[in-house]
């Protein structure tokens, strides 16, 4: 998919919409930086932990769930890339919706966003908490402990500036990154050579003995979508970071672009990696997998580093999630739409006020972390899972809203585009519903989480008859 798809367009017409989200914000991350953010973006917490428990689930198929759900999230970004490109925008889908939606579309935008990241902070530092208990040293601190000082950590650099994120983002990544290359390096030195693990020749044997490539059948593969999904929940990223980049029209596409072979490559294969090394019931949802493999290999201290690596992965997606929401809750502070103090900035021109309202949330993680250590992790994995597809959707509708115009003459797409335009976002809105259906399917806590969703339309409903008045206000200020 060329970003020069149809670049026969005109260039894009400047857009009428100002956002007054985007004001006072620093142009302080560089290239090298959002190159980093896309690929953090596309490796965190649902691969390095979550793997494990889908693995020993759906077994060596969850291949062809990370593949499928790699594609679509591909789209998203891709319709959010070709927003950025029309206009960069440190509010991203929400000023889009705005934009094309309305008030109320923004409204919806952002607080379904606020859903995804608020929760998905709790999984990080759930996360995180579960890794170090890998250590001897920590294995008798509290759970909820160890997930309150990660949550200080990383709160403590994201409220510096935006340049501490982008450094911090920028070194998490080459760890994650550097960690996944030496793993793939070693397990196909391993196919290679037939070494033995834990007993155990591995090959393509090691799946063809095993029940094949659907051991449990087709279902499992398809029930563990919802949770693949939630490994990507950090593409839109890069979108957002547009807003504080120098350049965005030559960084962000090459940024994009990059994200679907690294999709393929590292989760794709590195999980054809891990079901050609063990058999797929040898991992767990209670251990990495890379650390299942390493520990099995018997090399000292290899499964320490590779538990560090984790570590970093989740340490990296809180980062991210801390940073992301404080803009975005900046950007709906502005209309109206979310507390007054959420769009407060600091010197460091960091919206300090909407980070420590999401940090807030992930304080009462700490709680959950306290009365339910066991089951935290997949609780919020579920809620965020409905942020994701309500964010996702979000960005598709707008990417149409936005084709819809382009057609009318009112507004120019620029030549980096998302490919077949309208189809590739009616296709898209239609898995995200498909993906909300296996939720139910799957009983249990997913059927909970999608018993939630009147409970949320009505909260979101209720809320926006709270702020109307002053987005109103607002809005006619403006105008």
């Amino acid at each position: 998919m060329s970003d020069r798809t149809m670049t026969e367009a005109p260039a894009p017409a400047p857009s009428r919409h100002v956002d007054a989200g985007d004001e006072g914000y620093s142009k302080d991350l560089k290239s090298r930086h959002i190159n980093m953010i896309a690929i953090g973006g596309a490796i965190g917490t649902g691969l390095f932990l979550g793997a494990g428990g889908r693995l020993a689930g759906a077994g060596p198929s969850l291949a062809i769930a990370y593949a499928v759900c790699g594609v679509f999230a591909f789209f998203v970004v891709r319709a959010l890339g070709e927003l950025v490109l029309y206009r960069p925008s440190s509010g991203a889908f929400v000023s889009y919706a705005r934009e094309f939606m309305g008030e109320k579309g923004a409204y919806t935008a952002g607080w379904l966003y606020f859903l995804n990241w608020s929760t998905t902070t709790v999984a990080d530092i759930t996360a995180a908490a579960v890794f170090a208990h890998y250590w001897s040293a920590f294995t008798d601190v509290p759970q909820w402990v160890l997930a309150f000082i990660a949550l200080a950590i990383v709160l403590t650099a994201n409220l510096i500036s935006v340049k501490y994120f982008g450094e911090m983002e920028f070194w998490f990544s080459i760890v994650k990154v550097s960690a996944l290359v030496i793993f793939m390096l070693v397990a196909i030195y391993l196919l290679a050579t037939s070494h033995p693990i834990d007993g155990h020749t591995p090959g393509l044997s090691t799946i063809t003995d095993n029940g094949g490539l659907f051991p449990s059948g087709v279902l499992p593969m398809l029930l563990v979508v919802q949770g693949v999904v939630f490994a990507y929940a950090s593409v839109e990223l890069c979108g957002v970071a547009a807003g504080e980049t120098e350049n965005p029209e030559k960084i962000m596409p090459k940024a994009i672009n990059s994200i679907m072979w690294r999709v393929g490559v590292f989760y794709v294969g590195s999980v054809v990696l891990l079901a050609l090394l063990l058999p797929y019931s040898a991992y767990s949802a209670d251990q990495s997998p890379f650390v299942t493999v390493f520990d099995k290999l018997g090399i000292p201290g290899t499964a320490g580093i590779m538990n560090l690596v984790v570590l970093t992965a989740a340490l990296s997606s809180l980062n991210s999630g801390l940073y992301s929401t404080g803009r975005i809750l900046r950007s709906m502070a502005l209309s109206g739409s979310a507390p007054k103090f959420t769009g407060v900035m600091n010197k460091g021109k960091v919206p300090y006020g909407g980070v420590l309202f999401t940090a807030a949330f992930g304080v009462a993680g700490v709680g959950l972390n306290y009365w339910m250590p066991g089951e935290a992790f997949e609780i919020v994995l579920n809620l965020a899972s409905i942020g994701i597809l309500g964010t996702w959707g979000m960005v598709m509708l707008c990417s149409l809203f936005f084709w819809h115009r382009s057609t009318k003459g009112l507004v120019s797409r620029p030549s980096y585009r998302l490919p077949w335009a309208p189809y590739t976002q009616i296709v898209t809105l239609i898995f995200l519903v498909t993906v909300l259906v296996l939720m139910w399917s799957d009983g249990g806590v997913g059927r909970t989480t999608v018993m939630l969703l009147p409970a949320i339309a009505a909260a979101l409903v209720g809320g926006w008859f709270l702020v109307r008045g002053r987005v109103a206000e607002l809005a006619a200020d403006r105008d």
